[in-house]
């Protein structure tokens, strides 16, 4: 198997300033074409450090994919860093001079003297073709490692890697089958519990159990080599029968996305009622597309009971001329409160929030997925009220 590797540069990566989203779209996508990440470092906008993690992982990985530092400002070293750790000379390509022109050109507007940085590369160096970005990337041996150089902007680095950098390693290599990674999200249960149940299981060899903690939800998967495939889906099953109540889905479309294509499906329209939450539901439907009929933040401070909460609800949605109606109440006592209008019933319940070192937007994430919960349970006719192992039901109501 090649050893791939990645190097993310640059101070504001390095301090927490940014979040790597690269370095996780890359894992993801490397993953799924069968070319799964040994290692990813980061460096910041140094000199000699970069030139020094490019030699000691040249004598490590057989492929490195290095991001960042390709602008045209005095902190983008990554050329010079790479042009050092060969030992030679940047080039400028004039090739590249008169695409960047172009390009300033075909916006309106004069290429600066500044851009010209961007279209210098080591002498031995190969040009990797920027289609969206003046930063042209480019790529060496150094060591027996492959290594590419990319643009830190994820629009420009996503569209190099899948038209640039995969095709030449798909070419270049013999690529493994992408391994399996079976994946459900659970709710309402706790990493320890989860661990607990199923790290006695006996797994296939080469299969490695994982949980991903993101309150409110955890996420289990399943991974090992396709030639597990059978024995990992039927292992999968006893997981899956383990989890149960508290499986939200499985894959990685999200809750949302899949209530969302339910209720096209069954053209059922939605209006909302939102306190506490303050338009967070709302807000996760209209992200995947939701058509809503309606959406209110409520933000009258009375404590209202579950009855009158359900009103909220049925109104709404008759306001709206919405078959269903869902409210999110206060949050008061430690207690949230939610209520689901629907053509066959009208439910509602108040659950008891344990947890007490919670931040307010992760109470008010908790919320928007008990909501989403309940409505997932009833398109799929299951018992509406769920059981939480960190929520306790404290009171509920069904008409």
């Amino acid at each position: 198997m090649l050893v791939v590797e990645m190097l993310s540069t640059g101070d504001e990566v390095l301090h927490g300033q940014i979040v790597d989203t690269n370095a996780a779209w890359l894992a993801d996508c490397f993953f799924q074409q069968g070319l799964p990440l040994s290692s990813r470092t980061t460096v910041g906008d140094d000199l000699d450090s970069l030139v020094n993690t490019l030699l000691e992982r040249s004598h490590h990985a057989d492929v490195l994919i290095v991001n960042g530092g390709l602008g045209p400002t005095s902190d983008d070293l990554s050329a010079l860093a790479a042009a050092t750790a060969l030992g030679e000379g940047l080039v400028e390509h004039p090739e590249w001079i008169a695409y960047m022109e172009n390009y300033f050109a075909s916006r309106g507007r004069v290429m600066s003297d500044t851009n010209r940085k961007q279209a210098m590369i080591p002498a031995s160096a190969e040009l990797v073709d920027n289609p969206v970005g003046t930063a042209c990337g480019f790529s060496f041996m150094l060591n027996d490692c492959l290594m590419f150089f990319t643009p830190g902007v994820p629009s420009e680095f996503k569209v190099m890697v899948k038209d640039q950098i995969l095709p030449r390693l798909r070419q270049r290599y013999t690529l493994d089958e992408p391994p399996l990674c079976l994946r459900l999200t659970s709710f309402g249960r706790t990493e320890s519990s989860l661990a607990q149940q199923f790290d006695v299981l006996t797994l296939p060899e080469g299969c490695v159990m994982g949980y991903r903690s993101s309150m409110p939800i955890i996420e289990l998967k399943l991974t090992g080599p396709a030639s597990q495939r059978q024995e990992m889906l039927r292992n999968w099953q006893i997981i899956k029968q383990g989890v149960d109540d508290n499986l939200l889905y499985e894959g990685t479309e999200g809750l949302p996305v899949l209530v969302s294509r339910a209720l096209h499906q069954r053209q059922l329209q939605v209006a909302l009622s939102e306190q506490f939450s303050a338009g967070l539901l709302s807000w996760n439907l209209s992200l995947v597309g939701t058509v809503l009929n309606g959406a209110e933040v409520y933000v009258k401070g009375d404590e209202q009971t579950l009855e009158t909460l359900l009103s909220r609800a049925s109104d709404i949605a008759a306001k709206n001329n919405a078959q269903i109606g869902m409210a999110i109440g206060q949050y008061h006592e430690c207690c949230l409160s939610l209520a689901l209008y629907t053509p066959t019933g009208c439910y509602a319940q108040r659950v008891r929030y344990m947890p007490r070192h919670h931040s307010v937007k992760v109470q008010q994430d908790v919320s928007v997925m008990l909501m989403l919960d309940m409505l997932s349970r009833w398109l799929n006719q299951r018992t509406i009220f769920g059981h939480y192992e960190w929520l306790e039901q404290a009171e509920t109501l069904a008409h």
